[in-house]
């Protein structure tokens, strides 16, 4: 028999344990830091993390482990915290700490605390885990470790994701010590699929100044070669030695096992892995091998108690037969009197052996002996597992019903959707008297809170679908309450998905189906829904009259989160609204009103409004902070893929855009559309303006990407500016005012509004028609030159109407005055008319911060006064928009300033760029100058006769010499670096394309 793994010293990590062991010395003395750790199931993470436990333990710290567990599709919200807090409620050390943060004691099955059943109560329970795991680190130094984060629920995702990113990692504020932690955390890699949940938090924590990732890579020949011979009782052979190295392939666990094989099987292999990991199995008695069967339905680890009471043995019989399990290594005695599979893998393996009438009748046991112990919530999901495992539909669905109030209390919205959809397949398979009874326990209202927890859960296009079906559930005989909250709740749900007409038709249902006297709590709500839906399609009046109405009452009834939502709708009704100072008062008297009532969503609707309504009065750098602690909150409620976020997440983007830090910019969408691949018009838009403005013509391609799939607002119009942009930048008019004309079509409300975005498009779209009637114009074509100034007529209308009347009738801010502007001035172009003055008003307009766009129309100013001759003003204001392009990296922008430049008769300012002593080779700068002309990898492998391939080895050795992310960031870095000549790359033309502004 092969001795323990645990018991032989550890083969092959030195690298990996001085790596962990340096961040337990850091966090010793006050360096928080979190290592994330992944690798292949066998590869030996959890030896590892037993080592580097057994190191802190014996530096005097306190080691708390919690563990994910696969159950399936049950959702066991906070389980591996709610197994650290039980590991901490049992050492009297930690009394203080625990007694100080209450709020955590829901997740012990503690009354003490109210519940969290709203995102502003579990922001409460994650502050609370943060406070008291940092009072713990002032006890003593602490290592917590996480296993299994493949396995992890949702909330237990959203909680790690706070204490790494604004909890316990980040210490005190004023510069105070931080705290003696580490955080160690194990994943499989190789369970990580494309759309596994776990993969965008990963890519999220990653960038995190205190998070590291090590990667437990497989162990070498040797390394396996020398376990084996460590783990072996006798001496083995080379041929035996050399066989379980060339199948373990660097596998520590997989070695083990084939060595344990290999030993039964007189030198023989088996062939597969389920083959391997039952060889052990099979080795042991009957008894045993009943005892492992019950085992492995409890799960990864079960209580001997139970464990007593599932397998019905005698209990010399139970402790002959577990002292054999320990003994062939297959099972591993715990603390609290528990045992667990030594590794994942055997425990999956004698599962799937199970013949399914053994499967099902032990799940039932399981199950029935969960009910009859304490603590019901807390098994509760256990329970519905192990019940309809076991077929028994009418108990799974308590249980359900049970584990979704769990998950509501503890603020779990995933989990308590997903026992909540659980419990409605169900549903109809019960037999009417063998469901529970009680209020609210009807389809109808399952639905409702289904659909809110979808909805808190981010998932919009859900939570429609979930309310519709309780729509089609509400029959003659409904309450009229709850044919209303369904109704509204259903409006409030499609304005979510831009379906406006079909909400404002059910919130004015919902408002005719309650009186508004006697006030109550719905009708309140349902009029604020009401207000929203009357906003979005434009009926302001009846929205500001229902608004204040709503107000008063809830004044009067003290609903406070509906109280806030209505003074956000007020403070966007009322004259000047969110850009006034009486607007932005209103709004912050709405985010203090919702934080108090606990609301996060009503919270988060308030700090956007502050944010766009500074926005919309060109005050870009006021807007930041608001957006920064709006994401902030967000990302501590686990509302980071909820409506307003989303917005927030685009704004702050394309207000990083707007000022010019377009490096951040194109950072801060890399890393969201990792975290949020479903939202991808909402994080990516403002990096795909960087690219094209940088030369990266493939923008438009990834501009094309977001309009696959079913409609969505934001990409349509991300994509619409991005290819108006791209026509004109190419010198195609056709293409940019059908584009102008098919996104205008698509983002026009069901009320018929058209989108404020009308304006840049519009403005957009003229450079492009303006070149044309310049060009048709000093050929002598004058019907083509008619026919192009009549469409740029066309446009400027379409400018004008939306900018001086916007959505609520009113002008809009100085953003879109200034691409009104613009418009204007490229109509002057094209109709002929003198521009200078035109191009000046374009250039004071866009001062309000936009930097690119201003430099854009120096460029035109600049050509205009030339055109008067006025040179010397022209090439002061060429100078000026070129060191903009040069800060910026704006390719094409640059090309064409160095060409009028020249035109001028001057020269570039001295020093403007420097000669560098360049880190690139020469095909590397050949690659660069193609890059900057926006060609792809392949464009590039052509013009320079080499494979699209090396064309890509060569851009990834530019950009790590560079030290940059991506193409376009390599390009702005060397114009910065003066890597790429003045004028363009050689050998291309001097002159623009048409309309390549």
């Amino acid at each position: 028999m092969p001795q323990n793994l645990f018991n032989t010293p550890l083969i092959g990590r030195d690298d990996e344990l001085a790596r962990l062991s340096g961040v337990l010395d850091r966090a010793r003395v006050r360096e928080a830091r979190a290592v994330l750790i992944g690798g292949d199931a066998g590869v030996g993470k959890t030896r590892v993390l037993a080592e580097v436990a057994g190191q802190a333990s014996e530096r005097g710290m306190t080691v708390l482990t919690g563990h994910c567990v696969d159950l399936g599709d049950v959702g066991l919200p906070y389980l591996p915290f709610t197994e650290v807090l039980g590991m901490l409620a049992a050492d009297e050390r930690f009394a203080g700490a625990l007694a100080a943060h209450p709020v955590v004691g829901r997740l012990l099955g503690s009354g003490a605390e109210e519940g969290v059943r709203d995102a502003g109560g579990r922001l409460r329970l994650f502050e609370g885990m943060a406070g008291l795991l940092a009072d713990v680190t002032e006890v003593a130094p602490l290592l917590l470790v996480l296993e299994d984060l493949h396995w992890a629920d949702q909330s237990s995702r959203d909680l790690l994701r706070f204490l790494l990113s604004r909890g316990v990692l980040q210490g005190p504020t004023g510069g105070a010590p931080g705290h003696r932690l580490a955080v160690f955390a194990s994943y499989r890699a190789d369970d990580l699929h494309r759309r596994h949940p776990l993969r965008p938090l990963l890519a999220e924590l990653v960038r995190l100044p205190a998070v590291e990732r090590l990667e437990l890579r497989p162990m070498g020949d040797a390394e396996v070669a020398r376990l084996v011979r460590a783990l072996g009782e006798g001496p083995l052979s080379d041929t035996t030695v050399r066989r379980i190295v060339e199948r373990a392939e660097g596998n520590a666990f997989y070695a083990e096992e084939l060595l344990a094989a290999t030993d039964a099987e007189s030198g023989g292999v088996p062939s597969g892995l389920a083959d391997v990991l039952l060889i052990r199995f099979e080795q042991l008695s009957d008894t045993a091998q009943q005892v492992l069967r019950t085992a492995a339905v409890a799960g990864r680890r079960v209580e001997h108690d139970l464990l007593s009471d599932a397998v019905r043995l005698p209990e010399d019989e139970l402790e002959s037969a577990l002292r054999e399990a320990v003994g062939r290594q297959l099972l591993v005695p715990g603390e609290g009197d528990t045992y667990s599979f030594r590794h994942a893998l055997a425990r999956e393996a004698v599962y799937a052996d199970l013949l399914p009438g053994e499967r099902s009748r032990l799940h039932g046991a399981f199950a029935r002996l969960l009910s009859g112990r304490g603590r019901p919530a807390e098994s509760a999901a256990e329970r519905a597992h192990h019940y309809r495992e076991s077929h028994d539909l009418a108990e799974a669905l308590t249980a359900s019903l049970e584990a979704a109030e769990h998950a509501d209390c503890v603020g779990a919205p995933a989990e308590e959707l997903r026992h909540l959809e659980a419990a409605l397949d169900m549903w109809p398979a019960v037999e009417a008297g063998a469901r529970p009874t009680g209020e609210g326990l009807d389809t109808v209202t399952l639905m409702l809170r289904a659909s809110a927890a979808a909805a808190h859960a981010g998932e919009s296009h859900r939570a429609v679908s979930l309310t519709r079906a309780a729509l089609a559930g509400v029959g003659q005989d409904t309450d009229a309450e709850l044919a209303a909250r369904v109704r509204y709740t259903l409006a409030d749900n499609l304005m979510n998905v831009d379906h406006l007409a079909a909400a404002f038709a059910y919130s004015s249902e919902a408002l005719a189906m309650i009186p508004a006297d006697p006030p109550s709590r719905t009708w309140v709500w349902a009029a604020a829904t009401h207000v929203m839906a009357a906003r979005q399609m434009g009926d302001n009046d009846t929205a500001l009259r229902v608004a204040r109405q709503a107000l008063s009452v809830a004044e009067e009834l003290q609903v406070l989160d509906a109280q806030a939502d209505l003074l956000i709708s007020v403070a966007g009704l009322e004259a000047g609204g969110r850009r006034t100072p009486q607007g932005r008062e209103r709004l912050r008297e709405a985010r203090e009103l919702a934080r108090r009532a606990g609301s996060s969503p009503v919270e988060m609707r308030a700090l956007f409004s502050l944010a766009i309504g500074y926005y919309e009065s060109g005050m870009l750098d006021e807007c930041l902070p608001w957006l920064s602690e709006g994401l902030d909150r967000a990302r501590r409620a686990g509302l980071l893929s909820s409506p307003y976020p989303r917005e927030m997440r685009y704004l702050e983007s394309l207000v990083l855009y707007t000022l010019g830090r377009w490096d951040e910019c194109v950072r801060a969408a890399t890393a969201d559309t990792e975290v949020l691949p479903a939202a991808t018009g909402y994080v990516s838009g403002p990096s795909l303006y960087v690219a094209l403005a940088r030369g990266d013509l493939g923008a438009a391609d990834r501009a094309r990407d977001l309009l696959d799939g079913p409609f969505d607002w934001m990409s349509t119009m991300v994509a619409g500016v991005v290819l108006t942009d791209a026509a004109a930048m190419t010198g195609a008019p056709e293409a940019a005012v059908e584009r102008v004309q098919s996104t205008v079509k698509a983002l026009t409300d069901d009320a018929g509004a058209r989108p404020e975005v009308a304006v840049r498009l519009a403005a957009l779209a003229l450079a492009a028609v303006a070149d044309t009637a310049v060009r048709l114009r000093g050929s002598g074509d004058e019907a083509g030159t008619l026919r192009w100034t009549d469409t740029a007529t066309e446009l400027l209308e379409l400018a004008r109407s939306q900018a001086l009347s916007g959505r609520d009738g009113t002008p809009q801010g100085p953003e879109g005055l200034a691409w009104l502007a613009r418009a204007e001035a490229e109509w002057t172009r094209a109709t002929g008319g003198p521009e200078a003055e035109a191009w000046e008003r374009a250039v004071t307009a866009f001062g309000f911060g936009e930097v690119y766009e201003q430099a854009r129309c120096r460029r035109r100013f600049a050509e205009a006064l030339l055109a008067d001759g006025r040179r010397e003003e022209a090439a002061a204001q060429a100078r000026t928009a070129r060191e903009t392009a040069v800060r910026l990296g704006a390719a094409p922008l640059l090309q064409a300033l160095d060409a009028l430049i020249g035109r001028s008769g001057t020269t570039a300012p001295s020093g403007a760029l420097r000669t560098a002593s360049t880190p690139l080779t020469a095909r590397e700068q050949e690659v660069l100058r193609l890059l900057a002309l926006g060609r792809s990898n392949r464009r590039i492998g052509e013009e320079l006769f080499i494979s699209g391939k090396t064309a890509s080895v060569h851009v990834s050795n530019i950009l790590a010499k560079l030290g940059v992310g991506s193409r376009g960031e390599a390009v702005a870095a060397a114009y910065r670096e003066g890597l790429i000549p003045a004028g363009g790359a050689a050998g291309t033309r001097a002159e623009p394309t048409p309309g390549s502004d």
